[in-house]
């Protein structure tokens, strides 16, 4: 499967297999309409877990950290968004009026009488560098006091991040009223692309008009998160082959030799928190504008567990396997949902087993087997290095002619 997509070893043959992956992706929603937005939907999600799990990738698959809080960023990427656009930082402003006056009147003479009214609506452009560097910076937050953690003391501080992050969101909502605390901060603004509402306007029944073509609005969001999601995977490969990710590699192979080669340890680690953390912020924004909503119950540790199954079961490390992995345990509760329970009722007149649970058990399931079968993932990264035969002689044809 790895030689499908490989440029260097048959690039005529891995062009034809981009150019015919890209033109499913492209017809998909169209094609997947006749059966129901639902699963146009469905697909909307699963590009948002990709996303996540191409930026988990970086500091799991790349640099060796175990992270289990990258929900985190995802949460920080959404409340972000949600003060941004949405009526919610004109309740802010109220709060802090009522509970410190004087630091209160000062922000409504910052801000102005438009933004104590209606809050901030900033547009996409502005908030999708802005949620990237805010989980960035808490990814570097984050880093700074595991640098000399690793397997599981990172994991369990990384785990303990991650819960923080969700109590705190939960519980910001006293004194100062900031993320509405278990209430959601609600109302926030659809994404616009040049003027055009990607949820629809107005009485259009979630129906987008570009000139006198028309989609629905899942997809013209499918579109939107299918070229985020190509342009994370490209800034991702030329990370992966750049002197920082091979830094990263080096440091996950063994920290001490990186170190005593004169590989700054402390600045790439905090590099790849920074960066994975980054990607989960911009997929946080575009879930908050996708939903319209955001509530602390989306960012649990299920969550991160899910993100960090998708990167061990696709391939740690190998970004087409990471993107499979995304896209199978994405989508796998939704299809699940929509015909595991009908099936039963069809066989047997009542559910059996509810979906949720039956994805539980594949999950731990689908997990043992592939540890077992195939521990490097079901699309693992190509070994290049040269082998030797037992004369010593190469086996590789690179090495034979070199």
């Amino acid at each position: 499967m790895s030689t499908v997509f490989d440029v260097k070893a048959n690039p005529v043959r891995a062009y034809a297999s981009f150019a015919i992956l890209g033109a499913v992706l492209m017809v998909f929603p169209f094609l997947a309409a006749n059966f129901g937005n639902s699963w146009v939907r469905i697909v909307d999600f699963a590009l948002l877990y990709i996303m996540l799990a191409l930026g988990l990738n970086i500091v799991v698959g790349f640099a060796g950290l175990l992270d289990l809080g990258y929900i985190a960023f995802y949460a920080v990427g959404a409340y972000v968004t949600g003060l941004l656009a949405s009526p919610q930082f004109a309740v802010v402003l109220e709060s802090f009026v009522n509970t410190y006056p004087s630091i209160g009147e000062f922000l409504v003479w910052v801000c102005g009488p438009e933004i104590v009214k209606n809050g901030i609506h900033l547009s996409l452009w502005l908030i999708v560098p802005i949620s990237a560097a805010v989980a960035g910076l808490f990814g570097a937050l984050l880093g700074a006091p595991t640098l000399k953690l690793r397997g599981d003391y990172l994991a369990i501080v990384t785990l303990g991040f991650g819960e923080i992050i969700r109590i705190f969101m939960n519980n910001l909502n006293a004194p100062v009223n900031i993320t509405n605390g278990p209430q959601w901060i609600n109302m926030i603004d659809p994404i616009r692309v040049f003027g055009v509402s990607l949820a629809g306007e107005e009485g259009s029944k979630a129906t987008v008009f570009i000139g006198n073509f028309s989609m629905p609005s899942v997809n013209a969001y499918y579109f939107l998160f299918l070229a985020l999601c190509v342009a994370i995977v490209f800034v991702t490969i030329r990370l992966q082959h750049s002197r920082l990710g091979r830094a990263w590699v080096a440091i996950r192979e063994d920290e001490i030799a990186a170190k005593a080669m004169g590989i700054n340890t402390r600045n790439i680690k905090l590099l790849a928190f920074s960066m994975g953390a980054s990607f989960g912020g911009i997929s946080g924004a575009m879930f908050a504008s996708f939903q319209g909503f955001v509530s602390p119950e989306s960012f649990s540790l299920n969550e991160s567990i899910a993100v960090l199954a998708m990167v061990v079961l696709g391939g740690i490390g190998h970004i087409p396997g990471v993107i499979l992995g995304g896209a199978i345990l994405a989508a796998l509760p939704e299809v699940l949902r929509h015909v595991v329970e009908p099936l039963q009722m069809m066989l047997f007149g009542k559910v059996l087993i509810e979906a949720e649970v039956l994805r539980q058990l594949l999950y731990g399931l689908a997990m043992v087997l592939i540890m077992l079968n195939r521990p490097a993932g079901l699309w693992p990264a190509p070994k290049h290095e040269d082998k030797l035969d037992g004369n010593g002689r190469a086996k590789n044809k690179s090495a034979t002619a070199a």
